[in-house]
């Protein structure tokens, strides 16, 4: 007999070994029908998949938490269906799961329209209508070959020829129409309830720009239509606040094609930069940093030193000069390490702590690029720690807190840790890592946080602490960073000398607190839906004037307001005042003065806030000591709002 250990501890009993579907057959009719997969040793598996004795399994139907990520995987195959009984000459690639959704590549003789998409998805609601069984087969390579190259699908035959000589090729039909896979995959394609195609991008053929150019179909499906429903008005919002949008609107950055990946920063845009900047110098202060300069270009001498080159390379961009190799600076970290080894140091030197808002450059492919989020220069918060093996306890609660801090004033608590450990490609023994590991894991555990762990997804020289924040519509964005590391000290032969008058190796703590200024931003941007806070803002004030007669009042407040450290501006045109204002909302201005004949007689103002709130008759003297306090304690919210 075979035994099966369901979730509740209880065992059932079998004559030959079952799989997930006979499991859940043999508990209940309906429980059967609603099985879309089984869960075995913490992994997903296909519910066709024999299950051995003792093993304990978890039975997977559309309301369990894993859901969706089955039902993707089958939606996907229903949509490369979908297009090939569409067009027969569309060839299919690949069709993976993604997060919150799924996308299908294909090569097409002709490029997909919105029209197209639109026949897609009606399409596809037709193959879901027939309640197609879904099936898996096991064919041999040789067998596999020949049949999908008989087919004219040479993008699978490629994908067949490079797997494993021994590894067997998983194939699952649906009607007429099949395709490679490893699954898993529901049990007909009438188990899919609710599915949206949403656009058409670009790609190329195993991601080389050099291979055959792809049109992928980006969609996305859930277990039910309220989930769907959710997902697309939060999509609509993501759209109200693309920053690519909102940073036009503002007037705060563009791109130009003459440098690719590098934002023009306005005036305003610049603002906002340098604040952030202020943000952080004025913590350094606080938590004993000290701000340096370091070059722009290095000999790649220096990459080959730090172990960059040989594991990061494809990043970097390369230059010659009087016949010496050298690479524009990618990171801070190896230029900090040539600091510190040219000075001697002692243990009462330690921690030293040595911030960095060097600009950087590293190379990305022009189809990943996405406005400040994924660009090809941009500048961090960056910092490097130095300190003894005692003191990386300390440090690291000292990062988390200062961490507390920054984010509380930008408003964004909601964040979870993640540890990274070590990966596949790494430099360094195996006991250095388990130190470094242990020594985060460790301080975590001090300060009582719960965390997550990513498990290979450490630096090649150390495992680290991501910070993911989540934003105002859900999505998640890792920001902050914290990388332990015992290895770099060792290929730069770093030292200091101890209490004990011998030379040690002192610890490096690489931290980022925003991480890219520019990632930073865009993230932002749209968390606020463009709407910053006060002190963040370019322009906090504007003072509408409804006739001349009002001007020179006008330009009096505005110039004190500036004396203040306040950002005003007048707008002194000849316009009609509802335009102005409605020009001023646009620009997310924080306080907009409107100032008739009566204010300059009062000297009282007419506030009206980017919320619409007007605040009649405030005093001007109250109104300069309210937007004084707002910039000084760095203010989330308007102080100034109508409680009626």
């Amino acid at each position: 007999m075979v035994k099966i250990q369901l979730p509740d501890g209880n065992f059932k009993e079998f004559e030959k070994n079952p799989n997930t579907l006979e499991v859940a057959a043999s508990i209940s009719e309906r429980l059967a029908q609603d099985t879309i997969a089984g869960k075995l040793n913490g992994e997903i598996i296909d519910f066709r998949t024999p299950l051995n004795d003792g093993d304990q399994i978890t039975i997977i139907t559309k309301t369990s938490p894993e859901a969706n990520e089955v039902i993707r995987h089958s939606a996907a195959h229903v949509m490369a269906q979908a297009v090939q009984e569409l067009w027969p000459d569309v060839k299919v690639t690949i069709g993976p799961v993604i997060e919150n959704g799924f996308y299908y590549d294909f090569d097409s003789p002709f490029n997909f329209t919105e029209e197209h998409l639109v026949q897609i998805e009606k399409q596809m609601k037709e193959v879901i209508s027939r309640k197609l069984p879904i099936q898996r087969e096991v064919w041999d390579k040789a067998e596999a070959i020949s049949k999908f190259d008989k087919m004219g699908e040479k993008y699978k035959v490629e994908l067949i020829e490079n797997l494993p000589e021994d590894e067997e090729v998983g194939v699952y039909t649906q009607g007429d129409w099949l395709d490679l896979c490893r699954g898993p995959h529901i049990q007909h394609t009438g188990q899919i309830k609710a599915f949206k195609v949403l656009y058409q991008a670009g790609s190329y053929w195993r991601g080389d720009e050099n291979r055959e150019q792809l049109q992928r179909v980006y969609a996305t499906a859930f277990s039910d239509k309220k989930e769907l429903k959710q997902y697309l008005l939060n999509l609509e919002e993501a759209k109200k606040r693309d920053h690519r949008k909102l940073g036009k609107e503002l007037k705060l950055f563009t791109f130009n094609q003459l440098s690719p990946g590098a934002p023009f920063f306005s005036p305003r845009g610049a603002k906002v930069y340098n604040l952030l900047q202020e943000l952080m110098r004025d913590k350094y202060e606080d938590y004993g940093y000290e701000e340096v300069i370091t070059p722009q270009i290095f000999d790649v001498d220096l990459y080959h030193q730090s172990g960059h080159y040989d594991n990061y390379q494809e990043n970097m961009y390369f230059t010659k000069i009087d016949d010496r190799d050298f690479s524009v600076k990618p990171m801070n970290c190896p230029g900090h390490c040539v600091m510190f080894a040219g000075e001697k140091h002692s243990y009462r030197d330690l921690p030293l702590r040595i911030a960095d808002f060097g600009r950087l450059h590293r190379y990305e492919r022009s189809g990943v690029m996405h406005g400040l989020t994924r660009v090809r220069t941009f500048c961090q918060d960056d910092a490097h720690i130095f300190c003894t093996q005692d003191q990386l306890q300390t440090e690291i609660e000292r990062f988390v807190t200062m961490l507390n801090e920054i984010y509380e004033t930008l408003g964004m608590t909601n964040y979870k840790i993640f540890l990274a450990t070590r990966p596949e490609k790494r430099v360094g023994s195996e006991e250095i890592w388990d130190r470094a590991e242990a020594s985060l894991e460790q301080a975590l555990k001090n300060l009582e946080l719960d965390y997550g762990v990513n498990e290979g997804d450490g630096a090649f020289y150390g495992p680290k602490l991501d910070i993911v924040f989540t934003d105002a519509i859900g999505r998640p964005w890792q920001l902050g960073t914290l990388q332990c590391d015992f290895n770099m000290p060792e290929r730069f032969q770093l030292k200091y000398t101890g209490a004990d008058g011998d030379e040690h190796r002192p610890v490096m703590l690489h931290r980022a607190i925003l991480g890219s200024l520019e990632r930073f931003i865009g993230v932002y941007l749209e968390h606020t839906a463009g709407k910053l806070p006060t002190w963040l803002c370019p322009e906090q004030v504007a003072i509408l004037n409804v006739t001349d007669n009002q001007a020179e009042f006008c330009e009096k407040l505005v110039k004190d307001l500036k004396n203040l450290g306040v950002r005003a501006i007048f707008d002194s045109r000849n316009e009609k005042l509802g335009f102005k204002i409605r020009e001023a909302q646009l620009r997310k201005v924080p306080y907009m003065l409107t100032i008739g004949d009566k204010e300059v007689d009062s000297g009282n103002l007419s506030v009206r806030n980017r919320l619409g709130e007007v605040i009649e008759s405030i005093s001007t003297e109250d109104f300069k000591k309210l937007i004084v306090k707002e910039n000084k304690e760095r203010s989330l919210e308007l102080s100034m709002r109508n409680e009626n």
